[in-house]
């Protein structure tokens, strides 16, 4: 026996207040083991110390039961036992029931949910899959929230499915996203939930149980307090499937060994018959007073109080009957006493203002109330109301399950006031928020306006001084205009000089007798005078701005490239050659071609004079 740790101890009782989970019931030395894991992993040495850890980290827990609850299962995990699970206890447990009897499976510890759908295959493949789905129902639960959601998804790598054989995986799984999903259609029988095998009460009727590997964790008291919980959820006759390092061997009277080397039990009925509410049942229609008197007519009271109570109602039975509606849920929803009988999933009132038929299942597996949020509802002819939905579970002195209860609270005063104080609120907050910017706006404002009169201050003195240099300014424009007014005297009168030279240049290559071309550096002519127009006959404006070796005229131009070429490329010697050409009259004549440069006043070349005089013949 491993010695009791008080702080251990104590570490156990604040994981059972603050988080619901009982670990007291397992072995010491395993807990301990993988309670010091998790230490170890954060660096904590004492269970105080992680104790003050969980308080102030509790994202902690879920690693912490990660770690406590090791999940490790499988598809078909320990194949002998399950194939003598399918080819002894199955067919034997069928046989045992009529063709269309329902099927109840409870696999407690489910884990991930290999195991669930592992019974799912195996029954699938006993009776067809049509069959299975009018027929079983299998109850999939764990304390382990995490991975129950894995389980819902039913969703699983290649890994986790390489122990199923390829036909087997081709008929039950389809794949997505690289993954492989078992079959919606069946998925739908598969119900999995929250439970305590310490706590919560067990789900009852159950044809057939499996419980692997999970008594082991936990010591022999409690392995007693569970064992006797299971005896109650099975049927009479009803299969106890465990792990293989799992036994009975102190539960004779409540279990006989099918198959003990696969760890396959099966129910022994009790001998006597269990005590019956059947006393207080008979003594239900009255009630002794303390003077002896009886107090009489209780049946009819609690069916008129049931009948005229102001909240809606309907009680359903654990086979989904109909067993009790009073007048409310009539004006409400529209179910009567007609209804009594009848299968739940058959009404309106299952699907409609919501799917009711999961969180029935729900309420019947955990063994506790299950609350549907506020949902709308109208009926034909009727206003919208909202409405809370309670699935309360009713259970009786054995904690068998007799049915659930719906309790549809009418909240609909509720949120529209609800929605009226939201919306009260959101106006004051906004009154608020406008107000303190209002607020704001008057401070920025007055401190703006401040600014702005001692900018206006500013500005006044700095127009004062621009005025100022706005007068010093008139005076040197006037000053300047009159300096203007000297030199634009001065520009006309060289302009007259420039006219005069210019008709005094013009006259003079008039009057020169030779023809006379002026061309910048690249030979385009830049003067034109008057006997140049007599002698080739093209005219000035014909003349200027183009090529002058290029010109439509009667003188050969290949022996006056070069000399032109010598004179623009700086030689100051003039050079002249006598040419034959054709006159504009057609008459061939000879001409004397002299060039000089034309010079700047820098005695550099920026150009070339071209003198024609013609010889008649």
């Amino acid at each position: 026996m491993t010695p009791e740790d008080p702080q251990f101890e104590a570490l156990l009782a604040y994981l059972k207040e603050t988080r619901g989970f009982d670990f007291t019931g397992y072995k010491r030395a395993s807990l301990m083991r993988r309670v010091g894991r998790r230490m170890a992993q954060v660096e904590i040495h004492g269970y105080g110390d992680y104790l003050d850890y969980l308080q102030v980290h509790p994202d902690e827990f879920t690693a912490l039961f990660n770690t406590i609850l090791i999940n490790v299962t499988g598809f078909f995990r320990d194949p002998e036992a399950w194939a003598y699970l399918r080819e002894h206890v199955v067919p034997q447990l069928l046989a045992g029931k009529a063709p269309d009897a329902p099927i109840r499976v409870w696999s407690a510890g489910c884990a991930s949910g290999e195991e669930a759908y592992t019974i799912a295959i195996l029954l699938a493949e006993q009776i067809g899959v049509e069959q299975f789905r009018q027929r079983v129902k299998i109850y999939a639960t764990d304390v382990d929230e995490e991975a129950l959601a894995e389980a819902r998804l039913a969703s699983y790598t290649d890994r986790q499915i390489a122990g199923l054989p390829e036909e087997l995986r081709q008929r039950y799984f389809e794949s997505a996203g690289g993954r492989h999903v078992f079959r919606k259609d069946m998925r739908r029988s598969v119900i999995f939930g929250r439970n305590d095998l310490m706590q919560d009460a067990p789900i009852s009727r159950v044809d057939l149980l499996t419980c692997r590997n999970a008594l082991m964790y936990f010591n022999a008291e409690a392995q007693s307090r569970i064992l006797s919980r299971l005896y109650f959820a099975l049927a009479d006759g009803g299969v106890l499937f465990l792990g293989k390092a799992e036994m009975l061997l102190s539960h004779g009277e409540t279990f006989t060994a099918v198959d003990l080397k696969r760890r396959v039990f099966r129910k022994v009925p009790a001998s006597t018959p269990r005590a019956s509410a059947s006393a207080s049942a008979s003594a239900s229609a009255g009630v002794l007073l303390p003077d002896g008197a009886e107090l009489l007519g209780l049946d009819r009271l609690r069916d008129e109080a049931f009948a005229t109570c102001p909240v809606a109602q309907v009680v359903v039975t654990a086979d989904g009957l109909v067993a009790l509606t009073n007048r409310r849920a009539e004006t409400l929803l529209g179910v009567s006493t007609r209804d009594v009988g009848r299968p739940f999933r058959d009404l309106e009132l299952s699907y409609r203002p919501a799917e009711l038929r999961g969180y029935i299942d729900q309420a019947q597996v955990e063994r506790r109330t299950v609350r549907v949020p506020d949902v709308e509802y109208s009926r034909q002819g009727s206003e919208a109301v909202v409405l809370r939905v309670d699935v309360n579970p009713l259970t009786g002195p054995d904690a068998s399950l007799l049915g659930v209860a719906l309790v549809f609270q009418d909240r609909t005063e509720t949120r529209q006031l609800r929605t009226e104080l939201d919306m009260a609120t959101r106006q004051a907050e906004t009154a608020h928020e406008e107000l303190q910017s209002t607020n704001e706006e008057l401070e920025t404002t007055n401190e703006e306006l401040q600014s702005s009169v001692e900018e206006l201050e500013t500005t006044n003195e700095e127009l004062q001084s621009t005025n100022e240099e706005l007068e010093t300014t008139n005076e040197e424009l006037q000053s300047t205009n009159d300096e203007l007014q000297t030199i634009n005297n001065v520009l006309r009168d060289r302009t007259a000089e420039l006219d005069t030279t210019k008709s005094f240049l013009q006259v003079l290559l008039t009057s020169l007798p030779a023809g006379v071309a002026v061309v910048d550096p690249g030979l385009q002519v830049q003067a034109w005078n008057r006997s140049a127009e007599d002698l080739w006959g093209l005219r000035e404006e014909e003349a200027l701005g183009e090529h002058f070796l290029n010109l439509d005229m009667g003188l050969p131009t290949d022996g006056l490239r070069p000399l032109l070429r010598s004179v623009l490329s700086g030689d100051l010697s003039r050079e002249q050659l006598t040419v034959e050409a054709v006159n504009r009259r057609g008459r061939k004549i000879k001409v004397q071609v002299a060039f000089a440069p034309l010079l700047d006043h820098a005695s550099r070349t920026t150009g070339a004079i071209v003198v024609m005089t013609a010889d008649d013949e």
